[in-house]
């Protein structure tokens, strides 16, 4: 092709089909890359399986912070670190009604909720309280309390990387361990049901 100004041959812009082996190799192995990489975060956030469920807190042994949170809607009481320690051993679950990994490990937390070994409390995270209790109806309610932390600042004090999270709490009202991610049936019969049945000696 030429510029009918100048007569001069122009380049055509290169495209998968006329680029050289070299760059048409590049059309092919990035988009697959990244067709790779969102595969895996996909299935690392439906199965918890990533390490950042082990990720330490600054707040493990540390003393819950200090925190009083409003009841959602139709619901009676909230949530006060005074109820948390007043629980003794206890599970804080961090959830949210927008989070689709919090569905999938609804679930268990009503199995867990049904043993009634363990009160689990319920820190509604930067939800709109009207959706939360239309999830809660939906799914069951598996909390013994539940406070609306709408702004999120009570998550930021718990060191909340995102929904949901789960912590343990011990007699003394100190984190003892922190779950990031989807809680799984392998997390609680292999790490946080023995956590909690030791804790209660």
């Amino acid at each position: 092709m030429t510029d009918g100004n100048s007569g001069a041959p122009t380049e055509e812009p290169a495209t998968a089909e006329t680029a050289p082996p070299r760059r048409r190799l590049w059309f092919v192995l990035v988009p697959a890359a990244f067709a790779l990489i969102a595969a895996i975060l996909a299935w690392q956030l439906i199965t918890g399986s990533s390490d950042k469920d082990e990720l330490p807190s600054a707040l493990i042994d540390k003393a819950i912070p200090e925190f009083e949170l409003d009841p959602l809607p139709d619901y009676d009481v909230g949530l006060s670190s005074d109820d948390i320690r007043k629980g003794g051993v206890s599970l804080v679950n961090v959830f949210a009604s927008w989070c689709g990994p919090c569905r999938i490990e609804h679930p268990l937390l009503m199995e867990i909720s049904e043993l009634n070994i363990v009160p689990i409390w319920g820190l509604n995270y930067k939800d709109q309280p009207a959706d939360a209790v239309r999830w809660l109806k939906e799914l069951d309610d598996p909390y013994t309390q539940i406070g609306s932390d709408l702004s999120g600042r009570v998550g930021i004090d718990w060191g909340v990387y995102g929904v949901p999270e789960t912590f343990v709490t011990d007699k003394e009202g100190r984190i003892v361990y922190k779950h990031i991610g989807v809680l799984t049936r392998a997390d609680w019969d292999e790490k946080i049901r023995p956590l909690i049945e030791s804790l209660k000696e």
